[in-house]
């Protein structure tokens, strides 16, 4: 059910290593070239946007910045315009939701890739009736919604309503708040695979988090002209690396690090803190992540990933088809890992204990987590712990425990598990390292590469073992793409609350990911509210409805 209808008065849119805690990391940031993104061209196809401009030229690039030396770059307004709008209508739960979309807007004035640094903004059309109200909120107090596309550290599209979302089945995120009274603002996003028209990559990192920064603070630079919408209550949500983009966005608040790469895109000159993050199955902390995944799996020597540069696709029948989008493909028959590749498990392993102690990380009663050069210790049994709270929910609620025999029960409570015996029942996903590939053929050794797509390295660990003949990233670049280096540092303003989800069966990262960025915001004061659910592997928005409980319980304080 979808109606489009045009308003009579719509106007055209004219208008590294890390430190222990109390050390900081010192390094000299490299910004030049295209990674700072706004001076690269835009692409020459016509783009219908609201506040599309023309201009003289703002900068005129060198030979060795891009081919397009001399081109000419139009500059947009970042001023939104209120009568640029199509009336529309979807339904949910059998009740129709009416709002007003305004779509196409350039968030930055520079934009190297219009269409993917533009955004979409949706309201309730009762915001537009005198006195009108949904689920207790006004178009003065209604919080703002705003979920990212972004997996695989792909480019994301605009999470526009839909009644029928991929993975669920059901409405989509953006339709489901529509539905409770909230404010879309759906951002696309430039992902690692992005180009200017000349072939240029524009999209690796920190593209991603400077373009959701620069979303924030469009949002903000507007906030007297939005019809509706506390732009001081905006929240963010992503899966995957969406969720790790929700993370971030969370954790690095006005952070002066980024600043030069906002500029360069011309973004408004606001600020970027946001109220509260969702985050589902995070892949970030990305430096550490290939320890932490063989402190969880080593010894479980099959892997159900494709590993290798230029392998030939699989066979549909033999892939696993509920991944979330732009997800690494993953195989149902598990592979055999080389003896190269278990050696490395096992040397990575080692590595994660004197990781896990240089964070001086406490639980909620203020114990100390640690690990022992064996990989046992307090953080292990905090990891436990909430796996077994998943497991205990499972058996309150009746639900299918899936032959899992890796707990314990006694008298209907869940009161120990096996780490190993779980990670066998899991099964691994992904081969030794697991993100920071030898030959530099993973996703993430593509976000991290160059302007001319050459992948990188981001771990001393997999540099010193190169196949791909590719060097390794800037890590002043690294850096910014970690919220453990943000969480707690000076001059920086994480959000208060925090949503984060990662599934009981999830192996596309180790659960102590989450779990240390979860723990540090709360060792920090922040307000986490993290759980592993049974029933879930890698996926987001699979709990909507209590995700949006936990949302209007915190804006309603």
């Amino acid at each position: 059910m979808l109606s489009r209808t045009e308003d009579p008065e719509r106007a055209s849119g004219s208008s590294v290593v890390f430190a222990g805690k109390g050390e900081r990391m010192s390094m000299k940031r490299k910004i030049i070239g295209s990674l700072l993104t706004g001076m690269l061209v835009l692409p020459g196809a016509v783009y219908a946007a609201q506040g599309a401009q023309t201009a003289e030229p703002v900068v005129k690039m060198s030979t060795a910045e891009s081919a397009a030396q001399g081109a000419e770059q139009k500059v947009y307004s970042l001023t939104f315009n209120p009568k640029s709008y199509t009336r529309q209508t979807l339904a949910y739960n059998g009740k129709a939701v009416a709002f007003r979309a305004y779509e196409h807007i350039p968030y930055v004035a520079r934009p190297v890739a219009v269409e993917r640094q533009s955004m979409n903004i949706y309201i309730p059309e009762v915001y537009f009736q005198k006195g009108g109200t949904i689920n207790g909120y006004t178009a003065k107090t209604a919080p703002i919604f705003l979920p990212n596309g972004v997996g695989g550290y792909m480019p994301g599209d605009s999470k526009a309503p839909s009644e029928k979302d991929r993975m669920s089945g059901g409405a989509n995120a953006s339709l489901v708040a529509l539905s409770k009274g909230y404010v879309v603002a759906a951002p696309a996003i430039r992902g690692r695979t992005t180009q200017n028209k000349d072939g240029v990559y524009v999209g690796k990192a920190p593209a991603l988090i400077v373009d959701y920064k620069a979303a924030v603070r469009y949002l903000r630079h507007n906030r007297n002209l939005l019809p509706a919408g506390d732009t001081d209550k905006i929240i963010s949500n992503g899966t995957s690396a969406g969720g790790a983009l929700s993370v971030l966005l969370g954790a690095t608040g006005n952070s002066k690090d980024y600043e030069p790469y906002l500029k360069a895109v011309g973004a408004a000159k606001e600020r970027d803190d946001i109220f509260a993050a969702s985050v589902y199955c995070p892949i970030t902390n990305l430096e550490h992540a290939d320890m932490a995944y063989e402190w969880m799996f080593n010894g479980v020597n099959e892997a159900h990933q494709q590993t290798g540069r230029n392998l030939p696709a699989l066979p549909v029948q033999s892939t696993v088809t509920n991944r979330p989008a732009d997800a690494p493909v993953e195989n149902q028959q598990a592979v055999k890992m080389t003896w190269d590749q278990q050696m490395a498990s096992l040397a990575l392993k080692k590595q994660f204990p004197a990781y896990v102690n240089s964070l001086g990380l406490e639980d909620r009663k203020g114990n100390k987590l640690w690990l022992d050069a064996a990989g046992n210790g307090s953080f292990a049994d905090y990891i436990k712990s909430v796996y077994l709270q998943s497991v205990q929910t499972a058996l309150d609620g009746g639900k299918d425990l899936d032959g899992a025999a890796w707990f314990r029960v006694k008298d209907g409570k869940a009161v120990d598990m096996d780490l190993a015996k779980y990670a066998a029942w899991a099964t691994r996903l992904k081969a030794t390292p697991a993100f920071d590939k030898f030959d530099l053929s993973s996703g993430e050794n593509d976000e991290f590469g160059d302007s001319a797509n050459q992948p990188k390295h981001f771990t001393a660990f997999s540099a010193l073992r190169d196949t791909g003949r590719g060097g390794s990233a800037d890590p002043a670049i690294i850096h910014l793409l970690n919220p453990m280096d943000y969480i707690g540092a000076s001059g920086v303003k994480t959000s208060k609350y925090w949503r984060i989800r990662h599934g009981a069966k999830d192996r596309d990262t180790c659960l102590a990911i989450p779990a240390m960025v979860a723990l540090k915001l709360q060792n920090e004061g922040k307000k986490v509210d993290f759980a592993a659910p049974w029933g879930y592997g890698h996926a987001g928005d699979y709990d909507l409805d209590a995700l949006f409980t936990w949302m209007d319980r915190i804006c309603k304080k």
